[in-house]
């Protein structure tokens, strides 16, 4: 939405876990989402992932710095056309420890950031309930949303099922989870279609997750 009558605020949805709304500016929204169609280009471009058990994704991916594949990483799009994975720029490290220290304090901002998953919804993507716990790092992972509006539903760690909260995140929402939350189930049930800022020219949904490999 483009005004509000009260501004969102920022909200601690559990411990370790932080929603702090309209955190990129719509300048850096339209500079992140330029960056996003320049990596989703092959070689080592968006793509449709597959599980092992015969699933496939509904939103498409593309990966940076290090290439995700479930349920492991490799420096080259092994389920894909076998390039090697884009290189992770060190800018968008420096916007993945911004996103912790503002969301968790400096305190939690010590490691450099080596991944982005980014996820491509159109209207009817969805993703399942899940923990990043691929990683051999416990540094908190880093959620920016542009475009279309979805739930975003942040589970437990003990189980994909209740208790959970739904989040409504917007386009240049941040979402940080780590420490006790780090390893908590979450997915994303709905896109809410239409939604996304008119001015960023946008249909659809982009996930940009920012992790540490500890690789």
């Amino acid at each position: 939405m483009d005004a509000e009558l009260f501004p969102r605020a920022r909200t601690e949805i559990a411990p370790g876990a932080v929603h702090l709304p309209d955190w990129l500016a719509a300048e850096r929204q339209s500079e992140l989402l330029d960056a996003c169609r320049a990596w989703a280009r092959p070689p080592a471009g968006l793509r449709t992932v597959h599980t092992p058990g015969g699933g496939t994704m509904t939103s498409r991916q593309v990966c940076l710095g290090w290439h995700w594949y479930p349920y492991g990483y490799a420096r080259t799009v092994v389920d894909g056309d076998g390039a090697p994975v884009k290189e992770f720029p060190e800018w968008l490290g420096e916007l993945g420890r911004r996103a912790v220290t503002d969301a968790l304090g400096p305190e939690a901002a010590t490691a450099a950031y080596d991944i982005a998953l980014i996820n491509f919804y159109d209207a009817d993507a969805r993703m399942g309930m899940h923990r990043d716990s691929d990683e051999k790092s416990d540094a908190p992972v880093v959620s920016l949303s542009l475009g279309d509006t979805c739930v975003f539903r942040f589970g437990n760690t003990e189980s994909r099922t209740r208790p959970y909260t739904d989040v409504e995140l917007r386009s240049g929402d941040l979402f940080v989870f780590g420490g006790d939350a780090r390893l908590a189930y979450h997915g994303v049930p709905r896109v809410h279609a239409g939604t996304a800022p008119t001015k960023l020219g946008l249909t659809g949904r982009l996930n940009v997750t920012l992790r540490v490999s500890g690789l």
